[in-house]
């Protein structure tokens, strides 16, 4: 399996992920939106978006995990924060950061950011979905 991480020229360079991924390989895994619960169903830094942005990563990588598979392997994260605004971008690249350093990785995958109203439970502020390659 391989995956190229690119910055097109043409497009603008980004610091949390690059702008294309190409991937070989014959297994795709789907991880389902992550958000910042616990294993017992609680909530984790409610109310901190960068608590809930690592716990998502955390879990992201736990059941990335299940299926074989690591952070490396991703090829498209997806995120859905609430309230999504430029100024809560730093919140979010830090609790990236903390993750990436308590998981050993540089997620560099292309990300997608959309802005809700709400999640799926009151108190949840962001959710973390991603799909990976495997051979």
């Amino acid at each position: 399996m391989a995956i190229d991480l690119m910055d097109p020229a043409g497009l603008v360079k980004v610091d949390l992920y690059r702008q294309v991924a190409a991937a070989t390989g014959t297994k795709l895994i789907f991880v389902a939106g992550q958000v910042a619960w616990d294993t017992d169903g609680a909530i984790v830094g409610e109310g901190d978006l960068a608590a809930q942005v690592e716990q998502c990563y955390l879990n992201v990588a736990a059941a990335l995990a299940a299926a074989g598979a690591s952070f490396r392997d991703v090829v498209k994260l997806t995120v859905y924060a609430v309230d999504l605004a430029p100024e809560k971008m730093p919140l979010f690249a830090e609790g990236i950061a903390r993750a990436a350093e308590k998981l050993g990785i540089t997620p560099a995958a292309p990300l997608t950011g959309i802005g809700v109203a709400a999640l799926a439970a009151p108190g949840l502020l962001v959710e973390v979905e991603a799909t990976a390659v495997l051979d």
